[in-house]
């Protein structure tokens, strides 16, 4: 089962990777795969600045490769000059192996958690899966994709795979679905339906009321859920 991020998780995951760390780094940080972190970072960063910055940190990468490279010949010429000592040398190389840990990878520290020898119930997972709308700070602009008719496109929580580990009563649940992206909106839209602009993302949690009594009580965005 893939891993779910909170939104905090997310958002210093991009942080990261806007600091220049990598795919592999970041998914080691925190415990997901590959694809995870790929499909959480151009989620946020949208696919144009996930592509920008996929090279700017290819090329840093590059770069401190190639300072790595210089370092050492650093200090292998410093082994040559006189008057040099050996602890030296390995003071210089200790310090620059600090410095570039701290470039390419964070922090950690590992502990392993004896295995518990009973069974977990399951049944209140949905209490840890949504997030109460009030809690959510949406961007100002949303999308949303309706049909022909502008009428809303009302889905079963089941017809999402991503959420198919909640429990059945949550699998039945009714919900809408929108994106913060409007490339993202516009790939999911078939031909007998268009994207909705919602400039004012507020209205969610005024028409929650309303919603409601529709029989809908989740918004599934950016893998999120969220419950009014």
């Amino acid at each position: 089962m893939a891993k779910r991020l909170t939104e905090k998780q997310k958002g210093e995951m991009t942080q990261g990777f806007k600091d220049g760390k990598t795919i592999e780094v970041l998914s080691a940080e925190f415990n997901c795969t590959r694809t995870t972190t790929i499909r959480n970072l151009k989620i946020n960063l949208g696919e144009a600045s996930y592509e920008e910055l996929k090279k700017s940190n290819k090329k840093l990468i590059k770069k401190n490769i190639l300072e790595d490279s210089e370092k050492k010949k650093e200090v292998n010429s410093l082994k040559n000059e006189e008057g040099y000592k050996e602890g030296d040398v390995q003071e210089h190389k200790k310090s620059f192996q600090i410095a570039n840990e701290k470039d390419f990878y964070p922090d950690s520290s590992f502990l392993e958690i004896t295995p518990l020898n009973f069974e977990i119930d399951n049944a209140p997972r949905k209490e840890f899966s949504s997030v109460p709308i009030s809690d959510i700070d949406f961007p100002q602009i949303v999308y949303m994709i309706v049909d022909k008719k502008i009428e809303l496109e009302v889905k079963l929580l089941k017809d999402f795979p991503e959420w198919d580990f909640l429990p059945t009563d949550d699998l039945n649940r009714k919900s809408i679905e929108i994106y913060f992206d409007l490339k993202v909106a516009k790939r999911f839209c078939n031909k007998e339906q268009k994207v909705l602009k919602v400039p004012n993302s507020n209205v969610f949690k005024i028409a929650a009321p309303f919603l409601i009594s529709k029989g809908i009580t989740r918004i599934v965005s950016s893998g999120s859920l969220i419950a009014l």
